[in-house]
């Protein structure tokens, strides 16, 4: 249905940027010791501790999104509590109910908000009925926040912090979905470790950005280091050819390739908003990084899907789409892309 080369279906389409693809080929050579005591693996750690300004920081590398919210999640709350997260957040509508599984059980309480995001009001509101029933109900447990949301809108490093002020005042640790983490600081202009304080525990993102498969748990308080080693093997994340991991991810922190892949995902994002704006598209929410929902025409729509892969969200007679522009999207592209849809 599709070419290949106007696939702006999601970033999780984009091939294995080359740094880091050379970084695997360069790991496989001789043996290597598993399960995490390769030679590459201490020097992510150090990196992630430096970027994040979190120098007791430790560091667990797991090969899917999924797997990274979900242990993560499950380090933070009992089987009792609840997570504050927003209904339309990945852990909410998108994993299969992974983060309930692997928490034993704990609920998911959806916060409203605009555009993907909760805010301070809504946040409280949902938070106000919890333990009100004392041992008939769930109990409060932990806030998480996504940035980029799913809605491809941005939270303000000040935005964050009213919210994670929240949940700390309320004894709940404050987890952060960073699948598009760096899309969210290039974007903002902001250093990561902005963007990560008020937070316990970090989901880092590598998959959607340039890796093969390859996330990063990262946690503030090394006092959690031991159980979350547990977790994962538990949780069956725990890869005894750990090199593969860690060589990525080694690959992807170096000479700042995550945000070199961001910037070039939000900027060819930014050309194609601008140019669907021009013929009729209505962005749905205003698009802030590398992801882009609008309602289309229905000829253009028409037009585009001969040739282009996009996701329809919703059919209407001006159909709900979603574009997603990842690392490796031209200006070219973008062009061509537009150009089919001007017929």
């Amino acid at each position: 249905m599709s070419d290949p080369g106007l696939n702006f279906a999601s970033d999780n389409a984009a091939p294995v940027a080359a740094p880091i693809m050379e970084a695997l080929v360069a790991a496989n050579t001789g043996p290597a010791m598993p399960y995490g005591a390769d030679p590459w693996m201490p020097q992510v750690r150090d990196r992630l501790r430096d970027l994040f300004a979190w120098p007791e920081a430790e560091v667990l590398l797991v090969a899917t999104g999924t797997g990274a919210n979900a242990l993560a999640l499950a380090g933070l709350v009992a089987p009792w509590q609840t997570i504050f997260a927003h209904r339309i957040s990945h852990i909410e509508e998108d994993e299969c109910a992974a983060p309930e599984f692997y928490t034993g059980g704990a609920k998911l309480t959806l916060v409203e908000g605009a555009h993907g995001r909760m805010s301070p009001d809504t946040l409280r509101a949902a938070m106000a009925p919890v333990g009100a029933k004392g041992v008939h109900g769930v109990q409060l447990g932990a806030l998480s926040l996504t940035n980029v949301t799913e809605a491809g809108t941005l939270y303000t490093v000040e935005e964050m912090r009213a919210l994670t002020d929240i949940a700390r005042a309320a004894g709940m640790p404050r987890h952060l979905d960073g699948a598009r983490l760096a899309n969210a600081c290039v974007a903002l202009d902001r250093d990561v470790a902005d963007m990560v304080q008020g937070f316990d525990v970090v989901s880092f993102g590598g998959t959607k950005n340039g890796c093969m498969a390859v996330e990063a748990i990262v946690l503030k308080d090394g006092a959690r280091y031991q159980e979350m080693q547990f977790r994962r093997k538990r949780g069956a994340q725990l890869w005894s050819k750990h090199r593969y991991l860690s060589a990525q991810m080694l690959a992807y922190l170096r000479d700042d390739l995550w945000l070199v892949n961001a910037r070039r995902a939000n900027d060819a994002a930014r050309h194609l908003a601008n140019g669907l704006r021009a013929i009729g598209a209505e962005m749905v929410h205003e698009p802030q990084a590398n992801m882009i929902f609008c309602r289309l025409p229905r000829t253009v729509h028409d037009r585009a899907r001969t040739q282009a892969a996009y996701y329809m969200m919703e059919e209407s007679d001006r159909p709900l789409c979603r574009f997603v522009c990842d690392f490796t999207k031209t200006d070219v592209e973008v062009e061509a892309l537009l150009a089919l849809m001007r017929g």
